[in-house]
């Protein structure tokens, strides 16, 4: 007991000797006149330190924040998929209520026990060596490189009865890697809604990726042919409703070619055997 108010003392008397050096330091500095490089060069410092210190204050200070405006931007745009995004939706309260998160293993189609939906974030797994996988030259249509092993999906029910699969989805386009989620009905293969939340293209051009008009096209649309191959693409101009393969091809983006490119090959990965073809393949095959 003894040594540890000693050690107390000690440590508060050599704090006071700093205090007490620096308040001498800083008087002979303030002393100088306005003029001196001295002068100028410290209290520049001094102000560099302060500013410094109160950044890295408010950074700690709103991290909570910001992880929590971050998560509730993520559930806005899962509900906006889906379709229960309203005008004065309390989004915690409808993400509860009507949607549940699994986790997906790519591979086996299955779902992945023991492991938090919730807390699992996908791209930082496909970034992570010991979570993701290297994908082919070959196979890697959407242009990511790499994916993680386990993905995450959304159900949206009512009650026990599944509405929907919300899917995510991501891949490159002209300027930048596009993320987004696709939304099929409870057959597994009927699309719902698209939204591509996160780009970087072109305004007016591959960036009418998020016009609400453009969406709106996907609905209705078959993600597959008979032979039970990925036929959901973008066609150039506008699609011929005449020819009987048209319920599972969209309009392109006028002026955007590589972007519209992009978001074929993004629906084809995803879609396919290297994505969700087999999980999908058992939604569907467990009705």
């Amino acid at each position: 007991m003894l040594n540890a108010e000693k050690k107390t003392f000690n440590f508060n008397e050599q704090l006071s000797k700093y205090y007490e050096q620096f308040r001498v330091y800083a008087d002979r500095i303030l002393a100088l006149s306005n003029d001196s490089l001295e002068k100028t060069i410290n209290v520049a410092l001094a102000l560099c330190l302060v500013c410094a210190v109160l950044v890295s204050l408010a950074t700690v200070a709103l991290r909570p924040l910001q992880s929590y405006n971050k998560a509730l931007d993520m559930k806005k745009n899962i509900l906006d998929v889906a379709g229960l995004l309203q005008d004065g939706t309390d989004i915690d309260q409808a993400f509860k209520e009507s949607i549940e998160a699994k986790l997906v293993d790519l591979k086996t189609g299955d779902y992945v026990e023991g492991m938090n939906a919730d807390e699992f974030d996908q791209r930082k797994a496909a970034k992570d060596p010991a979570q993701n996988e290297i994908i082919p030259v070959e196979k890697d249509i959407a242009s990511i490189r790499t994916k993680a092993k386990y993905t995450k999906v959304f159900l949206v029910k009512d009650g026990d009865k599944l509405q929907s699969i919300i899917l995510p989805i991501n891949g490159y386009g002209l300027w930048s890697t596009m993320y987004g989620f696709l939304a099929l009905e409870a057959d597994g293969q009927t699309v719902q809604s698209i939204n591509l939340y996160d780009q970087g293209e072109t305004p007016g051009l591959g960036g009418e990726v998020v016009n609400p008009n453009w969406r709106a096209l996907w609905k209705g649309k078959k993600v597959y042919a008979e032979n039970g191959d990925v036929a959901l693409t973008l066609v150039k101009g506008t699609v011929d409703t005449s020819r009987p393969d048209s319920v599972s091809k969209v309009d392109g983006l006028a002026g955007a070619t590589l972007t519209s490119r992009g978001v074929s090959n993004l629906i084809q990965y995803w879609m396919g055997s290297e994505g969700f073809a087999s999980y999908l393949n058992k939604i569907r095959k467990n009705g």
